[in-house]
């Protein structure tokens, strides 16, 4: 019998690239989204928007339970308070997707584990860190949970691009074939470890079986750390075109967006504790990885 997936969204970057993969691998997939974008291919999809708590409950009250419920779109503390509600006695085990912004910039260690003494406390960052600590002080029954924080997330679905002034730049691939230079604050030499979108969904999927997880909190990251500007230089070489870079000041942008600050330091983890839990540990080569980005944005275009 296929193991069954539910994943609170559907139609998104990872939310849909998370149910494409599960369709691939055989699960039985069910999403929830507000039915406004199509959904992916061979999924059952419920209509109800999270926000409207009854009209969510009401949504998955004759579903059963499920192998793997998967929350792709919880950004308030009221999602994960809903989340543990929910699914306490719905399934087994439950994954969140958090983010590495939970971490304030000013403090990071390189490479950064788990655990800090400073998070962010405000913004997206904040809201995610109020997430995990819901799922951490709660009561959640049967229900054993995850937390991952992926870095910076590539792959087909997503416009290319990971550092100001040109992060999920649109038109990113017309600039480099015209030999436009690219702004880059601090000139593209903050370090990153991009993590593949598919390598990630697989990550999720694979924690179902994986009861070393329980309560645990990962760093999701791929497996190559670059600097920013090698991430354009990639793509570059991909285009068959010349890489110009301008470097922005990074006291200068940050003054005008100071929200930027988690984009504009050292993004580099320790993934030490997610291998020691024999979860799925991305493994994507990020050249290749970009490659198959590239075409798809490309193919798009066609």
């Amino acid at each position: 019998m296929a193991q069954t997936l539910l994943s609170i969204g559907g139609s998104g970057f990872v939310s849909g690239t998370l149910a494409r993969r599960a369709v691939e691998a055989g699960w039985d997939v069910t999403v929830v989204s507000r039915g406004q974008r199509p959904l992916p291919e061979g999924v059952r999809g419920i209509t109800a928007d999270r926000k409207d708590q009854t009209q969510f409950a009401a949504a998955l009250s004759t579903c059963g339970s499920f192998d793997l419920v998967v929350d792709c779109i919880g950004y308030d503390p009221e999602d994960a308070v809903q989340d543990v509600e929910q699914f306490r006695n719905q399934t087994k085990r439950f994954v969140f997707v958090s983010t590495d912004f939970v971490f304030d910039p000013a403090h990071r260690q390189f490479p950064q584990a788990e655990e800090s003494q400073h998070y962010l406390t405000q913004a997206y960052g904040g809201k995610k860190r109020q997430c995990e600590q819901v799922l951490l002080d709660s009561d959640c029954g049967q229900m054993e949970w995850t937390v991952v924080r992926p870095c910076h997330i590539y792959g087909p679905g997503s416009l290319l691009g990971c550092l100001p002034a040109h992060g999920r730049d649109k038109d990113l691939i017309e600039r480099m074939r015209r030999g436009d230079t690219l702004q880059l604050v601090g000139g593209g030499h903050f370090l990153q470890q991009p993590i593949l979108a598919a390598d990630l969904a697989d990550l999720m999927l694979s924690l179902v079986d994986c009861p070393r997880a329980e309560g645990q909190i990962f760093q999701a990251a791929g497996p190559d750390i670059v600097e920013s500007r090698t991430f354009y230089a990639i793509i570059a070489d991909l285009l068959g075109v010349e890489l110009q870079i301008e470097e922005l000041s990074v006291d200068a942008y940050l003054q005008d967006n100071p929200a930027s600050a988690p984009f504009l330091c050292h993004r580099i983890y320790d993934l030490s504790r997610l291998r020691s839990v024999g979860a799925a540990v991305p493994s994507t080569p990020l050249v290749e990885g970009l490659r198959s980005h590239a075409e798809a944005v490309l193919a798009n275009r066609n």
